[in-house]
């Protein structure tokens, strides 16, 4: 008869879990419908893009070894990747514990007691001493207490608490796995960004050492002309003040070539100065390849990380209403125990004389002064926020689309200009290096015309690491240079 009670109470709680309260998730709102149903959203301009999907791991594009090896180091060893990875692993060990929160709690126990009781008289179950029975309340009694024990514990998920706990578990471990490719995204781009200002700092450094030299033998012929009577003071201190000005420009970019060792270092988890020996050495300035491929804006919004973080925090957010939901219905929970034992260890293996208890406990706070509908509106509270940054997180990332393709454009546009002027500088050196040879220019003439060469080659160099800049802003705002987490 017990067993049949059980039996039905169990089955009938397990008809009533099937309900869950809350709202389901339907997925994120519409944040931008016209940039997934038209590829043309994103402006390119006459940018050299394709809509072919882009490569994962974008840089192996620049074509750079070495910004290959540094960017496999970061993304191995960097510490922010490293706190975001342990995060997800938290958010993941979260979710294990809520699906086994759903499960019953069962626990053993052994119990052995000794009690030295006065005034009890168990007769021969127990041992009494005093005076012979002569006055009564001298009379002592030891007990010995020995238990075995099994107790089990589980609330039933009447309503769906539970589910839509596992649910928002579930949702935030997606949202700690989008941060932490988000942290890669960022990642990759900042070492990208920092090698190339490298590259860039020192070009532009040995570019101005040679513009330093052609100044001092400027200034010397000038000097002797000076002493001569052919060149006037003025001449003199105007290539001075040129020379100086020039040296000066030299002690900001050896500062910033130090500061960015310094970063790639500290980037792939490095201390600083561990870098020097692989990067000291010059490289040529890597540069974007002829077809940037982009994909489609569709792509993009699924692609991104933050976007894909957001979503994943409305998700859990949603859930969270069904949560506080269920906390305002009644709550069932059972709990069983079984145990043997007595008063010597030979009780504990009489298995047929046990103590059983099957208590169902119904509880249910309808008198809390409106505290679990307060709950319910702040959890449809912290849901409207997230759907109103998820929304913000898809417009943002279509706007950086569109403002890194709008730079690269027309740095292109500059690049090619400081290009045609680089090449109009190299005529007029190659011109000046035929008249000075006829004799027909003196060769200050033609210093300073190697000076105007170096000055164009600086503007250039400038010009070609804004545009690989560029370029790696388009990948970061495609969400680009993440891989899969490792579950």
């Amino acid at each position: 008869m017990r067993r049949s009670l059980a039996l039905a109470a169990l089955s009938s709680a397990a008809l009533l879990a099937g309900c869950t309260v809350g709202p389901n998730y339907a997925g994120p709102p519409q944040a931008a419908p016209n940039a997934a149903r038209a590829p043309g959203f994103i402006r390119a301009g006459n940018a050299p893009v394709t809509p072919a999907a882009p490569l994962a791991r974008w840089w192996e594009g620049l074509n750079d070894p070495v910004l290959d090896t540094l960017e496999t180091r970061a993304l191995a060893a960097n510490p922010s990747v490293a706190a975001a990875d342990a995060r997800l692993r938290k958010a993941r060990a979260a979710l294990k514990l809520e699906h086994a929160n759903g499960y019953p709690n069962a626990s053993a126990s052994a119990l052995y007691a000794h009690a030295h009781l006065p005034g009890l008289n168990l007769g021969q179950g127990g041992n009494s001493s005093g005076n012979g029975g002569q006055g009564g309340g001298d009379d002592t009694t030891d007990l010995n207490l020995y238990n075995v024990g099994f107790d089990a514990s589980w609330e039933i998920d009447l309503f769906g608490g539970h589910r839509r706990s596992v649910e928002a578990a579930r949702a935030t471990a997606g949202a700690a796995a989008a941060k932490l490719a988000d942290a890669q995204v960022s990642l990759s781009a900042d070492v990208a960004d920092a090698y190339v200002n490298l590259r860039d700092r020192q070009r532009r450094i040995a570019l101005n050492e040679r513009s330093v030299t052609m100044q001092e033998q400027m200034l010397g012929l000038t000097r002797q002309r000076y002493a001569q009577g052919a060149a006037s003071k003025l001449d003199v201190a105007r290539l001075r003040n040129q020379l100086d000005s020039t040296r000066a420009q030299i002690v900001p970019l050896n500062a910033e070539r130090d500061a960015y060792l310094d970063a790639l270092a500290t980037l792939t988890g490095e201390e600083p100065g561990a870098l020097d020996a692989l990067l000291t050495p010059a490289r040529p300035l890597p540069l974007p390849p002829a077809q940037v491929a982009v994909g489609d804006p569709a792509a993009l919004l699924q692609r991104r990380p933050d976007i894909r973080a957001a979503e994943r925090a409305l998700a859990a957010n949603t859930a969270k209403i069904g949560v506080a939901e269920a906390a305002r219905f009644p709550r069932l929970s059972f709990m069983g125990i079984i145990g043997i034992g007595g008063t010597s260890p030979a009780d504990l293996t009489h298995l047929d004389d046990f103590t059983a208890l099957l208590a169902p406990q119904l509880s249910w706070s309808f008198l809390d002064f409106g505290r679990s509908k307060a709950r319910v509106e702040e959890a449809k509270a912290d849901r409207d926020e997230a759907e109103a940054n998820y929304r913000a997180a898809v417009l943002g990332a279509l706007q950086d689309a569109n403002d890194s393709l709008s730079r690269f454009r027309y740095r292109r546009i500059t690049v090619a200009t400081l290009a045609r002027a680089k090449q109009s500088a190299d005529e007029a050196e190659a011109l000046m290096e035929q008249r000075y040879q006829a004799g027909a220019a003196t060769l200050i003439d033609l210093l300073d015309a190697r000076r105007q060469q170096i000055a164009a080659d600086q503007s250039l160099s400038m010009a070609e690491a804004g545009l690989t800049g560029d370029f790696i802003a388009i990948q970061k705002a495609l969400g680009l240079g993440w891989g899969p987490a490792e579950s």
